[in-house]
């Protein structure tokens, strides 16, 4: 049985979080979904196990990580999916995730939702995933590998949270610019996720951003930034959301 860690991380936050639910087997194969990759290569079969990670942007699956995990052939392949936010809610995101991978061909065995850092407004999620948050996803891996190991040729039957329609797709709309600091190495415009940032890494196609915050997180300058008065109007309005702390989830 190979195991693939296949993600849509633009920040981090969720590499971090699969990265600790798959410790226990070992992943041997990392599918990066930020890139446009000829997916079809990857020789998935009934077999193989793949951890499933995206984040949820506004409580919905950004739909860049839907059409690349579309083009994996998946034949059958057992799935843990997770859906990784940043201390608000993840609404629709795992039912998504749910729908888009079994209507790829995969088997899905577990569910996980997860917090994260917030991708846009740090001070959400600060430091999370956490010593506590680490040691629960462990606890998540072990009876998700129990569930396996006790799992025969069809697929439990199992419910995770979210509607039908799915909420109405809608971002934060931030879109970072470059300052002074820029000096156009292009590190951002090759890491872009959907080819939004101009080859000499200073413009960016508004048209195309997803408010990922990809080129934020690379920039080897802080060159990135986002308009501060819009940064501070946000972080007012989803204070009261995301300030409790909010649980990590396991569906089986």
């Amino acid at each position: 049985m190979a195991v693939y860690s296949v993600t849509f991380s633009p920040t981090g936050g969720t590499d971090k979080v699969i990265d600790i639910l798959s410790e226990a087997f070992s992943p041997t194969v990392k599918i990066n979904l930020l890139k446009d990759d000829d997916f079809s290569k990857y020789p998935l079969n009934k077999e193989d196990l793949c951890f499933i990670g995206v984040p949820s942007f506004g409580g919905r699956v950004p739909q860049t990580a839907i059409e690349r995990i579309k083009k994996l052939n998946a034949n059958g392949a057992k799935a843990v999916i997770v859906a990784v936010y940043g201390n608000r809610a993840y609404e629709d995101t795992l039912l998504e995730l749910k729908n888009t991978a079994e209507e790829t061909g995969f088997r899905i065995v577990a569910a996980v939702s997860a917090n994260a850092q917030h991708s846009i407004m740090k001070q959400f999620g600060f430091g999370r995933p956490d010593d506590k948050d680490k040691e629960e996803l462990k606890q998540f891996a072990i009876k998700i590998k129990d569930k396996l190991d006790n799992l025969g040729v069809q697929n439990s039957s199992f419910e995770v949270s979210g509607n039908y329609p799915y909420r109405e797709f809608k971002v934060i709309p931030m879109i970072p610019f470059a300052d002074k600091n820029c000096n156009k190495c292009g590190i951002c415009y090759s890491e872009c996720p959907v080819n939004a940032i101009l080859k000499d890494g200073f413009k960016t196609d508004e048209s195309k951003c997803i408010s990922c915050m990809r080129c934020i997180s690379v920039c080897p300058h802080k060159a990135r930034k986002l308009n501060k008065i819009l940064l501070s109007a946000a972080s007012l309005k989803l204070k009261k959301a995301c300030s409790e702390r909010k649980n990590n989830e396991l569906f089986l």
